[in-house]
């Protein structure tokens, strides 16, 4: 069995290949092109397993790799750190130690999602960066009217009442320009998430692990799509504090001698799950229930901002018992049985 490994890069990468007994075959930098990665591998004799480092825009050749039957392993960049801390570090030095890296088993992997999740994960995430940017346009529109000295006199400026206020308003030729340009930009995003969030709502319906998680205090349609698209397969995690650790939610711990420091969260793996269960802690705060209490209770000791992480992580807590045992049986919202027996999908 041969041992590839894969440094990519946006234009051009470097690719080495070693045998079972670390004897080197090829060490080439090639353009990335599909035809030339294709044509190279096929001068291997028998069968090959290659490792690609998971950096900026590596879908494209996991995916290409694995239409080809390769083997395919995915290195986790913060963990390889017998590339990170080489003392010469070339591409051609990065693509050896991956292959080597292969070859020997000690190579930290990262988690390879099918493709139909691949792409479920953008179509949330479009949602999120969507959804930020009509955000900072929104904010330009305050600012605009606060340079002019106006007060709002809404609670919601882009409501129907809101913006029936600001296309009466009495403004000189150029702020008044510049604010129906902005008012255009955040009409357009509006009929876009629109469009997204009917398409988001339509696959949530058809999900039962959907259905579980939205037993849950915060978590909707498209919060529990997001957590159950970011999670993946479940059972790739032994328990809820790995999952937990996986999400960046667990402190980190320095410990020398006798003495352990517990610091902030890690902040490590996906951002947008973390950004999800935040987003589900701040409603369930707001609301009444278990969760809320939890919420005072922390909150009266370390503070509003750690209460609320710690929430979240909770919620994520209940997220795996949910997605891997099909129910949840506490933390229910009113009028809801306790108990919602729904067998999650495998994959």
């Amino acid at each position: 069995m041969n041992s590839v490994g894969i440094d990519l890069h946006r234009k051009r990468s470097h690719v080495a290949a070693v045998d079972e007994h670390g004897g080197e075959l090829f060490s080439r930098r090639i353009v990335n092109d599909p035809d030339t990665f294709v044509a190279l591998l096929d001068e291997l004799d028998g069968e090959s397993k290659i490792a690609l480092e998971a950096t900026y825009g590596w879908e494209w050749l996991a995916d290409l790799l694995e239409d080809h039957g390769y083997e395919l392993h995915l290195a986790h960049p913060l963990r390889t750190k017998a590339i990170a801390s080489a003392r010469v570090k070339t591409d051609a030095v990065d693509a050896r130690t991956l292959a080597h890296l292969l070859r020997a088993d000690l190579l930290p992997e990262a988690y390879v999602a099918p493709r139909e999740l691949r792409d479920l994960r953008d179509l949330l995430r479009q949602r999120v960066v969507l959804t930020h940017m009509r955000t900072a346009l929104k904010n330009r529109v305050h600012a605009l009217i606060a340079r002019q000295g106006i007060q709002r006199a809404h609670a919601d400026l882009f409501g129907p009442s809101g913006l029936r206020f600001l296309d009466d308003l009495q403004l000189r030729p150029d702020p008044r320009s510049r604010l129906e340009v902005l008012l255009r930009l955040i009409a357009d995003f509006d009929r876009e998430i629109d469009a997204l969030a009917r398409e988001i709502d339509r696959r949530a319906k058809h999900d039962p692990r959907v259905d579980v998680l939205r037993q849950i205090y915060g978590v909707g349609r498209y919060l529990g799509m997001l957590i159950v698209a970011e999670i993946g397969d479940i059972e790739r995690f032994p328990s809820a504090r790995h999952l937990c650790a996986w999400a960046g939610l667990t402190p980190t711990v320095r410990s020398s001698d006798a003495r352990a420091r517990l610091g902030h969260i890690s902040g490590l793996g996906s951002k947008a799950l973390r950004w999800a269960l935040v987003e589900a802690a701040q409603k369930a705060c707001q609301g009444g229930g278990p969760l809320r209490q939890d919420f005072e209770r922390i909150a009266r000791r370390r503070g509003r901002k750690i209460a609320k992480v710690a929430i979240a992580r909770k919620i994520l807590t209940l997220c795996y018992y949910g997605l891997r045992d099909g129910e949840i049986r506490c933390l229910k919202r009113p009028g809801r049985a306790s108990a919602m027996k729904v067998m999650a999908p495998s994959s």
